[in-house]
């Protein structure tokens, strides 16, 4: 428990931590209207490196670049003393820039100017200081001139060549070459070591060589400079001979003796070896012995860092890259070889030069705020910090009482004006130092508002929406955000405030359109700006393209379909693969869809499509894949052969993204159909090897084509040819059967063998046959046709009957035996007592007593009725007499069957006979039946004809097929509307046979009616004739005024038919002024055939057409109205009338009239109405 004490101590802290508030630190924004009024100390933006290694034949540039308002001045110091610039003609300083250029043009070393500088930026706010830049010179010295002497060495020792390259500025890069400029081959055995000298770890003969030589690279000059050569010569103590040396046995069979291995370097058993954190750290053990031994890695207590260890020079050097203080501990190298092993422990301590944890950075405050600067670094050993002002030791600097030094940090307390100044860090220890510059300003400035004005925002509706509302002062005002100019400040709830005065709205809504207003507050004023907020709708794809698979020449069409905001313009883009597509005629665009046409494997590929309005987007892709049928296979290839069979390889070919679901195997022979490719046998797909079973006697070439889902490919090459031998034929004559063409022979007939079922040369058939079961000898024939014939058989006997193939290397496998018959002949009996038993009006039952079977002469097949329609019992109704049969199979004792489809009321006429395959018998008795009456058939035709808005006619014939006597026609009516449902109760109509037409006034004029029109006998109705009454195209015409009821129009029709009247007769009383003319002396002109001759040999023109009726007449000008009455041109034959001298018209007055109107309807000149006209005129 704490005692009195304790708890005043708490208490105070308690106070401190009351009173004490830190203002967070103000964030300049880089807006150049908030920094050209803003005064800032210096900071260092650029600078040399630390430790700087020149070119002795270049200028010497050293840098320091700083920023700062007011602009900053520069000043160095140089070996810790002020370095006056000004005082050195080589030295220039770059205008608004501490850069320092130091030129030789007009003399001087660059050695002269070696040594530590350091930049300082000044301002009226302070001073801001560079590191330390070491400047030191890149040096290249000569190699020492030196006399080496040959090095001999024993066959099987270890060598060191040294190398001690001249010391350089940065260390020269070293290597090893021989005379010839190649560098010296290195392996297991020989190496170069990191400090540059070449290790032998057993001599060869091979090594004696007099060109050794070390060569040095100078980085900065690009130099080499070359060590005087070594020259080495190996003793033995056998001859050496060069053609057996090889790399199993290097000493060519000679005896060098062997040693366990030691190490050249590093010596001894133990060592140590520094490294800085995050350098690199090298390892390396080589070891000498005979045979070369192999070096591993191990460290004491741990494994190897697996992903930062490397192993290089053939294992001989462990590298650990960016090491840190992990990495530190005992390393362990182990040589070895089948005589022994040694062992060198590493102990490794890692150091590191000071590091930050926590690097102070720019403070900006506002007057009577707090803050604090903070600079923590870490090293090993850990580094010293010292704080410095303006370039200055903190601890000499004038006493402040709002600043407070505790370590590596100072403490800032009510801040006032003029206080600002820049404080630098430096940490340092044995190995190295940071330094860091961080400024203080202190500021006041009132809100000012850095964003553009009255700014619009278009969003997408549901999404998170920002609007910001950048802004600065200092001390750092208050912002609040307004919507529309009402209420309280917007933070809560869908909105949400950040510190950077953003105002967030989580899901924009069509409600939150409207004015947003940002008002900064502080003590020194107020800024305010507007946000108009517009909320549209998303731009989406709703129809997105679908991958798909073509056939290469064919269409492809993908779908795009948008939905978006219709304020807001859209632009749609497709690519392809991610690169622009360029439209032609083969690809075509709308904007909701892309169609490609022709598309081949160059179309292949993601098609996207994009569509962008101004504030959003929207993409969807789909793959396209183009189809081909594949590529032919190839090169066929034939092994494992046999007798029947050899084995098929080939390659595929592509496959054009459509897999290969089969492979077709096609030959070609050259014995029986040269040049046609016949298929042999499908594989799967996945096969490109199999073994083909093949027929003997055969030359064979193959190929091979290949199926996808898209079609065959083009036939492969063909393979070799390749011959099978010959065997006797494996199979049997198919279609083997006995038949008799005649009643005294027997035609054994059979299918040849195919081609590639001969298996051999000379290919005959032994045929065999015998009559069934009378237990004869087998007779034979052997032929090369496939037909036998046996004649003088008898009549219809069955036979046995097989065959066998054979050729030149032997006989096939004999048939089954099969029966055949011999040739049939005419039946002789006919059947009896053919009879009707029953017979209604379609149908009849008929019965008949059988024949005896062997009276057929040949196979039974049946019992054949003939029948014909005799005649109708309709009167006057004329029938075909087409004689028809059926066939009737029984072998019953009382045979019978069923005769149907006759034609109601009809007299028939029937006769049978029996029949086998070749023949019928004689015909029985004949029998005469009659059926009884039925049903009619449909009406002929029915017509139904609209002959005016408010009647119907209909018309209908008598059936083709009455079925009986007529007794009259039955009318059913269904009434229904325009669109065909059907309303009312049927109406019913019965009508006599005699009458065949009905006019039906209709109660309204838009009433339709379907109308079912059947003829009846006594029997019944019969097939029903449907018809609906007839649709216009426009309904509306039954509405409009009926003109034949007008008196206007009635009026106009008398006028027109009395003009009619008058012309008509006129016609006709010219055409009777004709009379008869003696023509004896007009031979010469043409006459009508159809002139009629009087007894006196004179003609009369008047012919039987002018003795028709009015009415014909009338008909016949109606139809040949001309432009003049007096003309009667018309009425002569061929149009051309012939006159006579005094004028009148000899020329025929017949008109060209149907057959209809030229028969009949003659009458004498007496009765004739014009006649009896002309009499009164």
């Amino acid at each position: 428990m704490l005692g009195q004490g304790g708890h005043v101590v708490l208490a105070f802290m308690s106070s401190l931590l009351l009173l004490w508030r830190e203002a967070a630190p103000i964030e300049v924004p880089q807006d150049p209207k908030i920094l050209q009024d803003l005064k800032q100390p210096p900071t260092i933006v650029k600078q040399s490196v630390k430790d700087y290694i020149v070119d002795p034949r270049d200028n010497i540039i050293i840098e320091c670049e700083a920023k700062g308002n007011p602009v900053p001045t520069f000043s160095w110091r140089r070996n810790g003393k002020f370095f006056n610039i000004g005082k050195d003609p080589r030295v220039t300083m770059r205008k608004r820039s501490g850069t320092l250029e130091i030129g030789f043009r007009s003399g001087g070393r660059p050695e002269d100017y070696e040594g530590e500088y350091q930049c300082f930026a000044s301002n009226d706010l302070g001073v801001a200081l560079s590191n330390k830049i070491l400047l030191r010179v890149s040096k290249a010295p000569l190699w020492p001139k030196e006399v080496l002497e040959p090095v001999v060495v024993t066959e099987g020792t270890p060598l060191i060549l040294p190398c001690n390259p001249p010391p350089g500025l940065p260390p020269p890069f070293t290597f090893w070459m021989n005379s010839a400029m190649t560098p010296i081959p290195q392996d297991k055995r020989v190496s170069m070591g990191l400090n540059g000298d070449l290790y032998f770890s057993n001599v060869l003969v091979k090594d004696a060589h007099t060109d050794y030589s070390c060569n040095a690279r100078f980085l900065f000059t690009h130099t080499i400079q070359q060590k005087n050569p070594f020259t080495l010569k190996v003793l033995t103590n056998e001859q050496y001979n060069d053609t057996s040396y090889n790399a199993t046995d290097p000493y060519g069979g000679r005896k060098v003796a062997e040693s366990t291995p030691t190490f050249l370097s590093p010596s001894g058993s133990e060592s140590s070896k520094m490294v800085l954190r995050d350098e690199q750290l090298l390892l390396e053990c080589i070891a000498a012995g005979l045979p070369t031994a192999t070096i591993k890695w191990f460290k004491k207590g741990g494994d190897l860092p697996g992903r930062k260890v490397k192993f290089e020079n053939y294992n001989k050097t462990l590298k650990i890259i960016n090491v840190s203080e992990e990495d530190a501990g005992d390393y362990v190298c182990m040589a070895n070889n089948h005589l022994g092993s040694i062992r060198h422990s590493i102990f490794v301590q890692v150091k590191a030069a000071p590091y930050w944890l926590d690097k102070p950075s720019n403070l900006v405050l506002a007057p009577d705020e707090n803050g604090r600067l903070v600079c923590r670094a870490n090293g090993n050993p850990k580094p010293n910090i010292q704080w410095l002002i303006n370039g200055q030791p903190i601890d000499s600097s004038p006493h402040n009482p709002s600043r407070q030094v505790l370590g590596d940090t100072i403490i800032f307390r009510s801040v006032q004006m003029g206080s600002s100044a820049v404080y630098q860090c430096n940490a340092s220890n044995q190995h190295g130092y940071v330094l860091a510059n961080a400024f203080v300003s202190v500021l006041d400035m009132p809100p000012r508002m850095l964003g553009p004005k009255n700014q619009l925002i278009k969003v997408i509706q549901n999404n998170l929406t920002f609007l910001d509302c950048p802004f600065f002062g200092s001390p750092l005002p208050d912002l609040r955000w307004f919507k529309n100019g009402q209420g309280s400040g917007l933070d809560g709830g869908q909105y949400r405030v950040y510190i950077n005065g953003t105002l967030e709205i989580k899901r924009a809504r069509a409600e939150d359109e409207g004015t947003y207003t940002c008002v900064a507050n502080s003590i020194l004023g107020k800024a305010e700006n507007q946000v108009r907020l517009e909320v549209k709708e998303p731009t989406r794809i709703n129809r997105v393209p679908e991958h798909q698979s073509a056939i290469r020449g064919s269409s492809v069409h993908f779908d795009c379909k948008v939905k978006s905001d219709p304020s807001l313009p859209i632009t749609v883009v497709w690519t392809k693969d991610d690169k622009p597509l360029y439209l032609g005629w083969r690809l075509k665009k709308n904007e909701q869809s892309l169609t490609i046409h022709n598309v081949n494997e160059g179309d292949e590929g993601t098609y996207s499509c994009t569509v962008t309005s101004e504030i959003d987007q929207d993409s969807a892709s789909a793959r396209l894949t183009v189809l081909d049928r594949p590529d032919p296979p190839m090169d066929l290839d034939l092994s494992d052969p046999a007798a029947r069979s050899v084995r098929l390889t080939w390659i595929p070919g592509n496959d054009h993204r459509s897999q290969i679901t089969q492979f077709l195997v096609q030959f070609e022979e050259d014995r029986w159909e040269p040049g046609r490719w016949q298929d042999l046998s499908t594989y799967p797909g996945d096969l490109n090897s199999v073994i083909l079973q093949l027929a003997p006697f055969v030359n064979y070439q193959f190929r091979v084509i290949a199926i996808n889902s898209v079609g065959q490919s083009q036939p492969s090459r063909p393979s070799p040819q390749y011959k099978t031998s010959g065997a006797a034929p494996d199979a049997i004559p198919r279609g083997l059967r006995g038949w008799g063409s005649k009643k005294d022979n027997m035609e054994i007939t059979w299918e040849p063998l195919l081609d590639l079922e001969r298996n051999g040369p000379n290919l005959h058939y032994n045929v065999w046959w015998r009559r069934k079961d009378l237990g004869e000898e087998w007779s034979n024939v052997t032929t090369v046709g496939s037909k036998h014939v046996v004649h003088n058989t008898k009549t219809y006997v069955p036979y046995e009957i097989k065959i066998q193939a054979r050729n030149e290397f032997g006989q096939g496998p004999e048939s089954n035996v099969v029966t055949g018959y011999s040739g049939e002949d005419k039946p002789t009996n006919a059947p009896t007592d053919l009879r009707v038993s029953k017979a209604d009006s379609t149908k009849a039952n008929i019965h008949w007593k059988p024949v005896d079977l062997s009276s057929v002469q040949g196979e039974f097949k049946e019992y054949r009725l003939y029948y014909w329609r005799e005649s109708s019992l309709v009167p006057g109704l004329v029938v075909s007499k087409e004689k028809k049969n059926k066939g009737f199979y029984s072998i019953m004792t009382e045979p019978s069957g069923i005769l149907s489809d006759l034609v109601p009321y009809s007299k028939y006429k029937m006769f049978m006979v029996v029949a086998n395959n070749l023949f019928e018998g004689p015909p029985s008795n004949t029998v005469e039946i009659t059926t009884k009456e039925g049903v009619p058939d449909a009406p002929k035709f029915f017509r139904i004809n609209r002959r005016g808005f408010d009647t119907i006619h209909l018309e209908w014939e008598k059936p083709l097929e009455p079925n009986g006597i007529l007794i009259g026609y039955q009318l059913k009516l269904q009434t229904e509307t325009v669109n065909g449902s059907r309303v009312g109760r049927p109406q019913l109509e019965t009508f006599p046979p005699n009458v065949t037409d009905f006019t039906l006034r209709l109660p309204d004029r838009s009433t339709r009616y379907k109308f079912y029109l059947s003829a009846l006998t006594q029997v019944g109705a019969g097939e029903v004739f449907a018809e609906e009454s007839p649709h216009f195209a426009n309904e509306a015409y039954i509405d409009q005024v009926d003109i034949a009821t007008q008196g206007w129009f009635i009026g106009l029709m008398c006028a027109i038919a009395l003009i009619i009247l008058i012309l008509l007769i006129v016609c006709f009383i010219k055409r009777s002024r004709g009379g008869k003319y003696p023509v004896r002396d007009k031979k010469d002109l043409p006459l009508d055939p159809v002139d009629h001759k009087d007894q006196d040999g004179s003609f009369d023109y008047h012919s039987d057409e002018d003795n028709k009726p009015l009415q014909g007449s009338q008909t016949s000008l109606d139809g040949n109205v001309k432009e003049s009455d007096d003309s009667l041109v018309d009425y002569g034959e061929g149009g051309d009338g012939q006159f006579n001298e005094d004028g009148s018209f000899i020329g025929q007055y017949t008109v060209k009239k149907d057959k209809d109107e030229t028969e009949g309807n003659e009458s004498s000149e007496a009765t004739s109405p014009v006649n009896a006209i002309y009499s009164l005129a």
